[in-house]
Order: structure tokens, then sequence, then C-alpha cells
């Protein structure tokens, strides 16, 4: 009787997790279709089957990145490599279609440095901490992300000359809302170290 109650005290231990699951796998999708996705938007030289074609690959790697994280913490498949790559994937597609249309000569060179660096310093920061704790991505983060990707739709998308405005005023805003949520989220980080030592 004292054996089975010894059992019972014992703690479950946690559950491993494969890094080979359905999340990781739409992880990896976006890291395919990041320069698949670049290739068609420059070698296109703005023909609109091809311009078509890398709208739809970047639409495509969107929906990876709305679903693979969800996905993770709902059927409990996190990982060391997830909480790696999905950050690495997601810039690395916002970073391509901004140069890309930079060199296009439809975005400003300065708008595409201002989320480059704001992203940069961020990733640093994130695996600056990681051992400690995973920050989520507030609700501010995710609208970021989410009006990134409406923005570069919009200029991946031939849109008839009186609905560039619209387009141009969306990346505006999403360049401010990535400036702000970048300063929450460096306060955050500062919070936490000075917590930690205290």
């Amino acid at each position: 009787m004292e054996h089975s109650l010894d059992q019972a005290a014992v703690p479950p231990s946690p559950r491993r997790v494969s890094p080979w699951n359905v999340a990781n796998g739409l992880t990896a999708v976006r890291f395919v279709l990041v320069p698949l996705f670049g290739w068609l938007l420059l070698a296109g030289d703005g023909r609109t089957t091809w311009r078509a074609a890398a709208a739809t690959a970047f639409v495509a790697a969107a929906i990876t990145d709305r679903f693979d994280g969800e996905l993770a913490r709902r059927r409990g498949l996190v990982t060391d490599i997830g909480k790696i790559a999905d950050p690495i994937a997601d810039k690395a597609l916002i970073g391509t279609a901004l140069v890309a249309l930079s060199l296009l000569d439809e975005l400003a060179w300065w708008a595409t440095a201002v989320v480059l660096v704001r992203e940069a310093m961020i990733t640093t920061l994130r695996f600056m901490v990681i051992r400690r704790v995973v920050l989520p991505a507030g609700r501010g983060g995710k609208a970021k992300t989410a009006l990134q990707a409406v923005a570069i739709t919009l200029y991946l998308t031939p849109l008839p000359g009186w609905a560039h405005p619209v387009a141009v005023v969306t990346m505006a805003a999403a360049v401010l809302l990535t400036v702000l949520t970048g300063l929450d989220y460096l306060v955050k980080v500062i919070r936490l170290i000075r917590d930690d030592r205290a």
C-alpha cells in the first residue's frame, strides 16, 4: 500500500515532443516559400502572371505563420527548435518582401530599414532571454504582423491607380505599429532582466 502511495506522489515526467511535428512542418514550409516568393517577385519583371504567383506564395507563407504557433500551443507541440525557427521564418518572409519591394522602387528604403532594424533588435533580445522565459506575442505584436502582411499583399497585388494610396497608408500604419510594439517589447525585456536580478 505504501508503495502505491509513493508511486502516486511522484509527478509524471513531462512528455517529450518530437521536433518532427505538424507545427514545425508548417514553419519549414514557410522557409521553403520565402526564396520562392522572392524569386517570383524579382524575376517576374512586373509581369502580371509572375506578380500574381509571388503574391500567392506570400499569402500561403503568411497563412502558415498564422497557424503553426497556435497549433503548437493547442496540441502541446511546442519545441525548442520551433521557438527559434518560427520567429526567424517570420522575419525572413517579411524582410524578403520589403527588400524586394524596395529593390523594385515600389517601397521607400527608409520604411524597409526601420522594420528590419526593429525586427533584428527584437530577435536578438528574444534569444537573449529565451532560456529564462518565452515572451508570447501580445495583441500588439499579432496586430503588427497581420498589418505588415496586409500592407505587403496590397503592394504585391496589381491595384488600380486610385487604390494605391490605400496600400501606402496601410504600410505607414504597419511601420508605425512595428516601432511601437518594438518599444513595448523592449520595456518588457528590461523589466524581466531587472526582476531577475532582484
